[in-house]
C-alpha cells in the first residue's frame, strides 16, 4: 500500500523538482527521537487513565442495572442512571482525542499499527472479512459480538446509542426538557462494561509496546509518508457524519466529536514526529526542510479554520465537504511527496 501511494504521488508530479534538493548525500549524524518516545508515552498515560475512568463508570453503571434486574425502564428512574451515563460519555470525549493526538504515531509505525486497527481504525468482520478486527466481545449474559468493529466505534455507538443491538431502547431525560432527543437511550449495561474493559485492556497493552519501541528514522518517515496524506478517507467520514449529514447520517460512530477535530489532532502529532527529523533534513537543505515545515502548518491551520466555522455554528454541506477534502488531499500529498524524497536524500529507508 505505500509503495502504490508513493507511486501515485511521483506519477502525480507532485514532488518538489530536483534543482531544489541537493543530491543524495551519507547520512552520519542520527536524529534524536526521544522526544516522539516522549510524546507517545505521554499520550498513553492520558488514554489509559481515561479508559480506567470510563471502565470504572460502566462497571458501576451494569451493577446497578443488575441491582434492577436488567429492567430498563425501572433503571430509567434512577437518577444515577443517567448520571453515570454522561459521566461516562465525558471519560469518552477525553479518551478518543488522546488516541487521535498519538494515532499518527501508532497508525504510522509498523510494529504498533495493529493497535490502530483495534482501537480506532479497523472495520467490522462483516465489512471486512481479511483486515478487519480480529477480537470478539463475550458478554456476561453469553451474547457474543464477532469482529465487531474498533473499539472506540464500538464504545461510542453503544453510549450514544447508535447501534440497536448496543442499546436498551429505553428512553431517559438527560437534558430535562422532556423530549426524546437523539441518542437519549440508556445503554446496554453487559456490552458497555465489556466494551469498556476491552478498550481500556488494549489501552494498556498499547502502553506497554510503546514503552518497549525504540524509534527509528525508518518509523519516523514511514509514519509521516502513511499518515499524511490521509486527508480524503478522514474528510469522506466527516462529509458522512451527522456534523455534515445531519438525521440523514447513516454512520453510527463520529457523533460525539467532529472528524475535523480528530483530524488537527493526528496532524499535530505528526508534526512532533518531523519536528524530531527536521534537523536532519535541514543539514542537507534548509529550503526543502521549511517546505516540509510551512506545509505541515498551513495544513493543520486549514483544518483548524474549518472547525472554528464549524463550532461556530457553521453547517457544511456534501458538496464543500468534498471540495475541502479534494483541497486537503491535494496539500497532504504535496507534503507527503516531499517527505519522501528527503527519506531518499537521506538514504532512509521506507518501510513497505
Amino acid at each position: 500500500m505505500l509503495k502504490q501511494r508513493l507511486l501515485g504521488i511521483f506519477a502525480a508530479g507532485l514532488l518538489i523538482t530536483s534543482a531544489v534538493v541537493p543530491a543524495p548525500a551519507q547520512n552520519t549524524e542520527a536524529a534524536d527521537l526521544s522526544a516522539i518516545k516522549a510524546y507517545l508515552l505521554g499520550k498513553t498515560v492520558d488514554l489509559t487513565e481515561a479508559t480506567a475512568e470510563l471502565e470504572t463508570i460502566a462497571a458501576r453503571y451494569y451493577e446497578i442495572a443488575e441491582e434492577a434486574g436488567f429492567d430498563y425502564e425501572a433503571l430509567a428512574e434512577n437518577p444515577e442512571a443517567a448520571e453515570l451515563l454522561l459521566a461516562a460519555r465525558e471519560a469518552w470525549i477525553i479518551a478518543s482525542p488522546t488516541y487521535e493526538q498519538m494515532e499518527g504515531i501508532v497508525a504510522g509505525v509498523p510494529t504498533l499499527a495493529d493497535y490502530d486497527v483495534t482501537l480506532d481504525a479497523g472495520a467490522s468482520g462483516a465489512e471486512d472479512p481479511v483486515e478487519g478486527v480480529t477480537y470478539n466481545l463475550e458478554l456476561p449474559d453469553g451474547r457474543v459480538f464477532e469482529r465487531p468493529g474498533n473499539l472506540f466505534g464500538v464504545t461510542e455507538a453503544t453510549l450514544w446509542s447508535t447501534i440497536a443491538d448496543y442499546s436498551s431502547g429505553v428512553w431517559v431525560d438527560l437534558d430535562g426538557n422532556g423530549e426524546e432527543d437523539f441518542a437519549e437511550l440508556l445503554p446496554d449495561a453487559a456490552m458497555l462494561l465489556v466494551g469498556t474493559q476491552t478498550l481500556n485492556a488494549v489501552a494498556e497493552e498499547l502502553a506497554a509496546s510503546a514503552e518497549a519501541w525504540e524509534p527509528t528514522e525508518s518509523d519516523a518517515f514511514t509514519a509521516l509518508v502513511v499518515m499524511v496524506p490521509t486527508m480524503s478517507e478522514y474528510f469522506g467520514s466527516w462529509k458522512e457524519s451527522r456534523f455534515v449529514a445531519g438525521d440523514d447520517a447513516t454512520r453510527t460512530d463520529f457523533v460525539a466529536i467532529s472528524r475535523l477535530a480528530d483530524i488537527q489532532d493526528i496532524l499535530g502529532g505528526l508534526q512532533v514526529v518531523y519536528q524530531s527529523v527536521s534537523p536532519l533534513v535541514a543539514a542537507e537543505s534548509a529550503d526543502f526542510d521549511s517546505a516540509i515545515s510551512d506545509g505541515l502548518v498551513d495544513l493543520h491551520a486549514y483544518v483548524a479554520d474549518l472547525y472554528t466555522q464549524e463550532q461556530d455554528g457553521r453547517v457544511f454541506t456534501a458538496e464543500e465537504a468534498d471540495f475541502f477534502g479534494s483541497e486537503a488531499q491535494d496539500r497532504a500529498d504535496t507534503i507527503t511527496g516531499q517527505i519522501a524524497q528527503a527519506a531518499a536524500l537521506l538514504e532512509i529507508e521506507l518501510a513497505e
